[in-house]
């Protein structure tokens, strides 16, 4: 067999679709209460190409911040049942929930205290940092939240550039029984070379547990189609750490 007959063996086939996983964990698809789809149209339109792409159910979770998307579980709920309802209506065969993706900030610990965050199953918290700093207080939110039973799912950790040199940061969460959740669209490069170097490296120390699309819109799902070809994706599905199923 001649060197290319050699490269073309090993090249892994495309992945037609993203049935392995069943689950789509982390997006923003409830129309007009933070970044992602605006209208419910848009809404409509992103689901049923998730639907294409294999998925089986999407958890949808929109952000909750202090100062930006000041959303609520009765917020998030309310919006959940239009697009439940549209959903039916456009017969896209798919099941939604939601949940939330809470931001660290300083007003974090008043909505925990409330005993009313909104989880994925199974108490699991999805989480994200601010993309300047994390919040100095990190470490005892973190304990708090584990101490009171919360699984905590860490969004998109190959995002936070202040980390990029201090790989140990990353380390020191895992030993902490964080779990962390990569963009499915980092993988593809949509952000930044040096944030697909991140998430490449994550792969390959096998700290990754969830995948998700983050989706948000059609530039979003541009990225995750384009991440199908990627021979990263092979290998972090193949690493058989991924739990996106348990969620079912």
């Amino acid at each position: 067999m001649g060197i290319f007959g050699k490269l073309f063996k090993n090249k892994p086939a495309k992945l037609k679709d993203f049935s392995s996983l069943r689950v789509d964990m982390h997006s923003h698809l409830i129309p007009g209460i933070d970044d992602g789809a605006a209208t419910m149209a848009d809404s409509l339109t992103l689901i049923r190409r998730m639907s294409e792409l294999g998925f089986e159910k999407l958890i949808t979770t929109p952000h909750i911040q202090g100062e930006f998307f000041k959303n609520t579980p009765e917020i998030i709920l309310s919006g959940l049942d239009k697009v439940r309802e549209a959903v039916k209506n456009e017969n896209i065969p798919i099941q939604i929930e939601a949940a939330a993706e809470y931001l660290i900030d300083d007003n974090f610990m008043e909505k925990f205290e409330s005993k009313n965050l909104l989880t994925l199953m199974d108490k699991y918290l999805l989480i994200e940092l601010s993309y300047y700093t994390p919040h100095p207080n990190l470490k005892e939110i973190l304990f708090e939240l584990q101490l009171a039973g919360y699984k905590i799912i860490l969004a998109h950790p190959e995002r936070y550039s202040y980390w990029f040199n201090n790989f140990k940061k990353y380390e020191e969460l895992k030993d902490r029984d964080i779990s962390f959740q990569l963009n499915t669209i980092s993988i593809s490069g949509y952000y930044s070379m040096q944030v697909k170097k991140i998430a490449k490296k994550l792969i390959e120390n096998e700290m990754i547990d969830f995948l998700g699309s983050d989706m948000h819109n059609p530039t979003y799902m541009e990225g995750l189609e384009k991440s199908l070809d990627e021979k990263l994706l092979h290998k972090v599905l193949a690493s058989g750490k991924i739990r996106n199923s348990t969620l079912i």
